[in-house]
């Protein structure tokens, strides 16, 4: 067992299990949160943190127990409550912000009832101190307090504003015990940067004892006290946020590290082998041993207890002092020479873009060359998107000129020739909705070849099975549909299916946002692989600055549908010159 001594909350031992059966979701967890103090839970999808960030409620989802385990708050043991003794404690005393807020937040009810009826719910003053509380709590978190704002529905606000929302309704009721659920994914690095400087700022100010759930390490570096690494169930190792990023003990949370894209330089990066076993999977002896680079046969063999590294640092493994040092410069490469000579293959000018009488892209200037990738970066609502799907024609209100391999290109995927659609293919930001459900994966990756005439029957299945092993799938998952697939996996389909096309150029919208570090790693290897092997091109939306460093060689900053810095990357990220990127660039999370 880990534990340090005074905490506010302490969880010890917890299995969670599958109902009826005796495979276990997490194992062995303890945790131990201190007030005022943010805990950082990282790892991959699937590794339960999740899970053991609700049993803090006291909660485990649909088709699971707890089964063992003891949760000590202010002297009592949850877990040992019953569900009316529990219900109370929820949202008053140990709070929780889920990953979607929206969905938590009820779309037809206004922002500022929502927030009254949640002081009324737990018996917290009267009608006008319920009000007064409403618009402090709102203040509190860098939202306006006024009628107006109080007025709105959810769908009114951003993702940034509806964040913050969720963070002052549960700070309201002065909880002692906070979970986050992955808060802030998916979020621009502003508005994520303002978001976790709020979160932090509440729990020292009303010494909160914080667990943040999350699998983005840089995040965790900028906020947390302590880091937990969980695989397969387990937390594999604990220590305190400046030795874990510096000297990581475990296997899994040097290879976590080396999946990380650092904003200082540029990084030839990796994914991890393999995917993380689920409940009933799971290997004997370590459960990292079929993906690690050290493993020996005991690492079969024997099921690692924890071994103390040194003053609150532990980690399981049975190597632990064997492996040598880790270096955080591993894997650095040097950046894109800015005296490169450039092919140019697509040249956007002029790019005005609308959506029915409201302009929000004005004038924007920018080229592509074969074999070369270009970033979109800036917030939220900057127009990156809105860019990407005029280039890839899925929107059609514009005007200016976008030349691709020196032809005009047409309004939409319908005045462009079958060639052209050919030759560009999108990729979607969310590949859950982005892949018919109802088709195999060899049906949706080789859909394109028959649209466009490249190959059928046999050979489009010899196609298919080349271009998934091409994507680090392989034939095994050509029968399979799409809700077999992990997110990572049907992203890596998403690719196969860009691919089928023999395309010159790829737009891939924010392809790698929702994914763990690990996958991110290798999907950026892939696609590195692709331009240097196929000379394909690629225009990458995104917001993460760290990434860009190491995927782009150039890079184009928006700011509220304007081009207001453009560059090659090294030049860009290292010598910015307008506030704005000076802006993101500070905002930006960052390991090294």
């Amino acid at each position: 067992m880990t534990t340090v001594a005074g905490a506010g909350c302490t969880l010890t031992d917890l299995r969670v299990a599958l109902t009826g059966s005796d495979v276990d979701v997490v194992d062995e967890i303890d945790i131990e949160l201190r007030p005022g103090e943010v805990v950082g839970l990282v790892g991959e999808s699937g590794s339960g943190k999740t899970t053991a960030g609700t049993a803090l409620l006291g909660y485990a989802r649909h088709g699971a127990v707890i089964e063992r385990g003891s949760l000590v708050f202010e002297g009592q043991d949850v877990l040992a409550m019953s569900w009316e003794q529990v219900r109370p404690i929820r949202g008053m005393k140990i709070a929780y912000v889920p990953q979607d807020p929206g969905a938590a937040l009820n779309p037809a009810i206004r922002i500022g009832r929502q927030i009254v009826e949640l002081l009324e719910l737990h018996g917290i003053g009267t009608a006008e101190e319920r009000l007064a509380g409403a618009r402090a709590g709102l203040r509190e978190v860098g939202l306006p307090d006024d009628d107006e704002f109080l007025a709105r529905y959810p769908h009114q606000l951003s993702g940034g504003q509806v964040q913050r929302v969720a963070l002052a309704m549960a700070f309201l009721p002065r909880p002692k015990v906070l979970v986050l659920d992955e808060p802030t994914t998916g979020l621009d690095v502003t508005t994520q940067g303002m978001v976790l400087r709020t979160m932090a700022e509440l729990c020292r100010s009303y010494q909160v004892a914080a667990l943040y759930v999350t699998h983005d390490l840089a995040v965790v570096a900028n906020i947390a006290d302590r880091v937990a690494v969980m695989y397969a169930g387990r937390i594999i190792e604990l220590g305190p946020r400046e030795v874990m990023f510096s000297q990581p003990a475990h296997p899994y949370t040097r290879a976590l590290l080396d999946a990380i894209p650092h904003l200082a330089r540029a990084r030839a990066l990796t994914g991890i082998p393999g995917s993380t076993p689920g409940p009933g999977r799971r290997p004997s002896g370590c459960r990292f041993h079929d993906r690690c680079e050290y493993v020996q046969d005991r690492c079969r063999e024997t099921e690692p207890r924890d071994v103390r590294v040194g003053q609150d640092h532990t980690a399981k493994c049975v190597r632990v002092g064997e492996i040598g040092s880790w270096d955080i410069n591993r894997g650095n490469v040097a950046d894109t020479d800015p005296h490169k000579e450039r092919d140019i293959i697509l040249t956007v000018e002029d790019l005005h873009v609308s959506y029915g009488r409201t302009e929000v892209v004005h004038g924007v200037d920018f080229d592509v060359a074969r074999a070369e990738v270009v970033a979109l970066v800036g917030e939220s609502g900057s127009g990156k998107t809105t860019i990407s799907r005029c280039i890839g024609g899925l929107h059609g209100e514009w005007t200016g000129a976008v030349t691709f391999d020196g032809r005009a290109l047409g309004k939409g995927a319908r005045a462009r020739s079958v060639e052209e659609r050919k030759r560009i293919q999108y990729i979607f930001q969310n590949p859950y909705l982005s892949l018919n459900p109802r088709l195999t994966i060899a049906q949706i990756v080789a859909r394109p070849m028959e649209l466009f005439g490249i190959a059928r029957g046999r050979a489009a299945r010899d196609k298919v099975v080349e271009l998934l092993e091409a994507v680090a799938l392989g034939p095994t998952v050509l029968d399979l549909r799409t809700d077999r697939l992990s997110g990572g996996e049907r992203q890596r389909v998403a690719i196969a299916r860009a691919l089928a096309a023999e395309p010159d150029l790829l737009v891939c919208d924010e392809i790698t946002s929702a994914l763990d570090v690990s996958v991110q790693g290798s999907i950026v290897a892939l696609l590195e692989d692709l331009r240097k092997t196929r000379g394909i091109s690629m225009l990458f939306v995104t917001h993460n600055l760290a990434l860009v460093r190491s995927i782009a060689a150039r890079v184009q900053v928006l700011s509220a549908g304007e081009l207001v810095e453009s560059g090659f990357v090294v030049e860009v990220l290292d010598s910015p010159r307008h506030e704005y990127t000076r802006q993101l660039i500070g905002n930006s999370p960052t390991v090294a």
